[in-house]
């Protein structure tokens, strides 16, 4: 089939899937998006588990080995998600190693239970970095408000951190802010400031949540005009004399990265974000169904401007229609806090009850 991934990896973007199961890993389709489709990375959180596990049998011969030892079910899961993960993990080596560890990196999620207590997130982040032992392993940190200061200290003890549940230009930049503030605090106590990070600003969620409150020319603009205003702060940050004063030392940037970038409106062409979020510098991270259109029909325009283009303007006029974004990030940013925890009870119930089963079948 044709694949036109080329297009976003020449233009300095990387390109993540956001997906895992061990049905694609075991088949061999992983791979062959690492080989054929550009891929350098992945992305996964507890819906993307609960999806895995729930709806195949892939695991039910790992669950059952484990439930004989009464292991607890949030014990049983970190096991099963960190064998999938190292494995996709080597995959990726070649791309992490060729471009010294900027690319070529798999993530996971603290439990979302723990987004509104930064120590227990603080432990927990180190904690599965240790259990872990992969050197490409991303821990995702939602970046809440109790979620910054977390961020800040991951970073300071040496954890790569994949900041998620970004939604506006606010929120991105206390992420980023919390960033280079552990790495200022590493260089101080003599340590070494190459520690990777992304900061993932969720995109096609702005456009399905203010669908209904906006006039038709203003419908589904939202979610890149706000991507353009973070990426013009993204960019200027990361030029700023505060931050060439780190660079000089050897710290790399936080790179931005673009998540929830499947279109959820059937009218809209389903390689849309990608398109228009094409940027240098930046991830893409994607459903399969999304990576498979772009390899087929996507294209690409400019890149996107690091000024912010048009950004200002056309966030003013959805303002002045009556949209407070302000108000619709923090609800954004709850909701999917919301949706991560309900994954994760749903999680640990099918986990539970598949433990069970396992039991009671062999006495």
């Amino acid at each position: 089939m044709p694949n036109n991934t080329h297009l976003l990896r020449d233009a300095g973007q990387s390109l993540w899937l956001d997906n895992i199961t061990r049905g694609l890993l075991t088949s061999g389709t992983l791979k062959r998006y690492v080989d054929e489709f550009c891929v350098t990375g992945l992305t996964s959180n507890p819906t993307i588990f609960d999806e895995a596990i729930k709806k195949s049998d892939f695991y039910d011969e790992a669950i059952g080995r484990r439930a004989a030892t009464n292991i607890g079910e949030e014990e049983l899961f970190v096991e099963l998600a960190l064998e999938d993960l190292r494995h996709a993990a080597e995959l990726f080596l070649p791309a992490y190693r060729a471009t010294q560890g900027v690319d070529g990196w798999v993530s996971m999620e603290v439990s979302p239970l723990l987004a509104h207590d930064s120590a227990a997130t603080i432990a927990e982040a180190k904690r599965l970095q240790a259990l872990a032992q992969c050197e490409n392993l991303l821990i995702k940190i939602p970046g809440t408000a109790q979620g910054v200061q977390a961020i800040e200290e991951s970073i300071f003890a040496g954890v790569p951190v994949n900041v998620t549940l970004l939604f506006s230009t606010e929120q991105y930049l206390a992420a980023a802010h919390a960033y280079i503030r552990g790495i200022e605090r590493r260089i101080a106590a003599g340590l070494d400031p190459k520690i990777t990070s992304v900061a993932s600003i969720f995109v096609s969620r702005w456009d399905k949540a203010t669908a209904e409150k906006l006039p038709a020319a203003l419908k589904n603009r939202v979610g890149i005009a706000s991507g353009m205003r973070s990426y013009h702060e993204y960019v200027s940050l990361f030029k700023s004399e505060r931050w060439q004063k780190l660079a000089a030392k050897g710290a790399r940037p936080q790179r931005l990265l673009w998540a929830s970038t499947g279109t959820k409106d059937p009218a809209l062409p389903d390689t849309l974000y990608l398109e228009a979020l094409a940027a240098p510098d930046t991830v893409n991270t994607i459903p399969e169904k999304t990576l498979l259109a772009y390899a087929d029909h996507g294209k690409i325009g400019k890149a996107m401007p690091a000024d912010g283009g048009d950004c200002e303007a056309v966030i003013a006029q959805i303002e002045a229609a009556g949209v407070n974004l302000a108000q619709v990030a923090a609800t954004l940013q709850q909701e999917g806090e919301k949706s991560f925890n309900d994954s994760w009870a749903s999680l640990m119930a099918v986990i539970r009850d598949k433990a069970g089963a396992a039991r009671a079948k062999h006495g």
